[in-house]
């Protein structure tokens, strides 16, 4: 299952993103790995979530996170949640432009039973047809 939380810059989605991790690491049964560019939000994260930043694996552009994200899941079968911050801004495109990376994750997550949450800046109107069915 993919979940999409979306909002124009500055609304508070990664503290949403957050805020949702730390939640179901409380009952999680299997592991949960947040997925962001930058360190900022580091210690935000409860310590039962592996925090990944795509930068310190020099992971930039679309096919370089679906390569990293298949690895995440491929490492351990025991995830439980995958949590990205950021998808577009990792990808370096516009997420009009991320069909492939949304199927992927969606193959990704129906094959091993993981659930992949992401954020999405931009309004709902502004989100293309492939990207909504996931609200």
């Amino acid at each position: 299952m993919i979940k999409i939380i979306y909002g124009g810059k500055g609304t508070g989605k990664t503290k949403q993103l957050i805020d949702v991790a730390n939640e179901n690491a409380k009952d999680a049964k299997g592991l949960s790995v947040f997925i962001t560019d930058n360190k900022r939000c580091m210690y935000d994260v409860a310590r039962n979530i592996r925090f990944i930043d795509v930068a310190d694996w020099n992971v930039a552009g679309e096919d370089a996170l679906c390569g990293f994200v298949k690895g995440v899941a491929a490492c351990n079968s025991d995830h439980e949640y995958i949590y990205i911050d950021g998808v577009a801004r990792i990808s370096g495109k516009d997420i009009k432009d991320l069909a492939g990376t949304f199927y992927m994750l969606d193959k990704i997550s129906n094959e091993n039973d993981i659930t992949v949450i992401l954020t999405c800046s931009c309004d709902k109107e502004e989100l293309p047809d492939f990207v909504k069915k996931y609200i």
